[in-house]
């Protein structure tokens, strides 16, 4: 009997020591997560602490780390300084433009190279996949004397087109549509489906999740361009946001940059893409785990 009981104390002490060791590792990992995010957020509160503040607050040693009381005359100057009305529209046609075009183009290339046997298949999908290599800053020269042969500078046309294509879409639209059954497709042939019948009623309901992922992802990278808006405009009215906030910093040494006014517009660019991010974020989860399997 007592070495019964000795033996149930003992089981006790190992169950509560083991609790106790997973409640510290548990504390620890949340301890962890919660530095690394504040090292993270933090420069985007300092930000928008900032764009609150007079020039004479975002300037002051030591900095101030508290929001100040010119919050909207800093976000109205920059308003009217940067032209962020027409600016924010024209990122976000060529953020859209770019999301959709890059999506569709992908979807119909993986389409064409899973289901269909031509010649060649493999070669065109591996030239496809080599593009990678080949981002806009290495082609950048050819391709702006491409859209100056077309007439396309300084136009919306050539904003959007020449970033349209997307070998990394392409490959994992691939990725997906190869873990489709082919019991499927042949059913749907079997059934008088035709292959674009094939592609929009059953292919792309069943990639709804990847399209919006991908659309996260590509429309954040479209609205983050900064090289190719700035060599493709010539006019102000055709920048885009990010490069319209570069434009508020004086060029000249003598004159003090209002820093106030520049985190302002910074603020006003990153809205859309942190909303789309918050409104897609459980498709884009989503979309990233059904990619992986």
């Amino acid at each position: 009997m007592a070495r019964a009981v000795e033996a149930t104390a003992t089981v006790g002490l190992a169950v509560t020591a083991r609790r106790r060791r997973r409640d510290w590792s548990g504390f620890t990992a949340h301890a962890i997560l919660l530095a690394s995010v504040a090292v993270l957020a933090f420069p985007l509160y300092y930000a928008v602490v900032i764009s609150t503040q007079t020039v004479g607050q975002a300037t002051s040693l030591p900095p101030r780390l508290l929001p100040s009381t010119a919050l909207l005359q800093n976000y109205a100057e920059a308003w009217q300084r940067a032209k962020m009305g027409r600016l924010l529209f024209n990122s976000a046609v060529m953020a859209l433009a770019i999301a959709v075009g890059k999506i569709t183009i992908s979807l119909l290339s993986a389409f064409a190279i899973v289901y269909f046997d031509f010649r060649g298949k493999w070669l065109v999908f591996w030239m496809i996949f080599v593009t990678l290599m080949l981002p806009i800053p290495v082609r950048i020269v050819s391709t702006y004397e491409v859209m100056t042969q077309l007439g396309w500078v300084n136009t919306y046309w050539g904003l959007t087109v020449p970033l349209m294509a997307s070998a990394t879409g392409t490959f994992l639209f691939r990725q997906f549509y190869q873990t489709i059954p082919d019991s499927l497709a042949e059913a749907a042939q079997l059934d008088g489906a035709g292959p674009l019948r094939f592609l929009w009623s059953i292919l792309l309901p069943l990639s709804k999740a990847n399209i919006a992922a991908l659309f996260v992802i590509l429309f954040v990278y479209g609205w983050n361009e900064y090289l190719w808006p700035l060599m493709i405009t010539t006019t102000p009215e055709m920048r885009t946001a990010v490069v319209g906030v570069e434009s508020l910093v004086p060029r000249g040494g003598s004159q003090l940059a209002e820093w106030n006014v520049i985190m302002a517009a910074a603020v006003m660019v990153l809205l859309p893409p942190v909303a789309v991010i918050v409104v897609m974020q459980r498709w884009f989860v989503k979309g990233l785990i059904e990619t992986e399997k």
